[in-house]
């Protein structure tokens, strides 16, 4: 489940839809909210968890995004905090640096929603969702290598690996077999060629999600190193977290699950 990471307030800037984080009252639960304490929401998204956090009276909010459409999005709520909220655009992977570059140190709380949001799945143009043609993008930042260049680039073994370990893509193999030998008379630039293509060679049972998910999912954590993202944001969240601060993360899938699941028990 993807929670959007927004609030019923704002508008998200990939289309007319609100966004809701699904699990917003347990964490401000989880987090314990202090009056005047300090909180570093991690992935601001449409800024539903930060306005959570900016309700607790006098509490101040560093909030980040690598997304730069969700920064653009946040202005309003920046200037209704009056100074109690702080915007950065950075990824949450770097989050003591953005922290301390800024002169905040020592945080009551720290939140980290990990994964695609709503607002980016809907804007068919930022190339996430299979639901509607758009081009092969797929990055969070606009930024760096696309799902196209991966896809038209990268050697069959490679995205096999991407299909299997990043979306557990049972048949891994036969589509990355497939792309390169399509690949050869037409490059992958768009969604719906992509999703057409694994719909052709791994077209699944009635009942079963739609056959490109999984892959459309491994590209997705690939272009954006989510995986890395989170391994380096859950150390930085520790260094930055004072004696007793709270750590919240909200993960989609049991690849992200794991990676919390084995740092909390470490």
């Amino acid at each position: 489940m993807t929670s959007g990471r927004g609030d019923e307030a704002y508008l998200a800037a990939g289309g007319p839809a609100r966004h809701v984080p699904v699990l917003r009252d347990e964490v401000m639960a989880a987090l314990a909210l202090r009056e005047g304490g300090l909180y570093l929401d991690a992935t601001f998204g449409a800024g539903g968890y930060s306005k959570a956090l900016l309700a607790k009276p006098n509490t101040q909010v560093l909030a980040l995004d690598r997304d730069p459409a969700a920064i653009a999005g946040g202005a309003g709520l920046v200037a209704e905090a009056r100074g109690r909220l702080c915007l950065v655009k950075a990824r949450f992977g770097r989050l003591d640096q953005a922290a301390r570059q800024r002169g905040f140190v020592d945080f009551d709380g720290v939140v980290l929603d990990i994964g695609v949001s709503s607002m980016q799945i809907d804007d068919s143009a930022r190339g996430f969702s299979f639901r509607s043609d758009g081009p092969l993008d797929m990055r969070m930042d606009g930024e760096g290598t696309t799902a196209a260049d991966l896809v038209n680039t990268a050697g069959e073994t490679t995205l096999a690996n991407i299909f299997y370990h990043f979306g557990e893509e049972r048949a891994a193999r036969r589509i990355a077999h497939a792309i390169v030998t399509d690949r050869a008379t037409a490059p992958f630039t768009s969604t719906t060629m992509l999703a057409s293509m694994t719909v052709r060679v791994a077209p699944g049972k009635p009942g079963d999600v739609h056959p490109a998910t999984r892959a459309f999912q491994a590209l997705r954590i690939a272009v954006n190193d989510e995986l890395g993202e989170l391994v380096h944001a859950l150390a930085a969240a520790e260094a930055i977290l004072k004696q007793g601060g709270r750590l919240a993360v909200v993960t989609s899938h049991s690849l992200e699950d794991r990676v919390v699941k084995q740092f909390f028990a470490a």
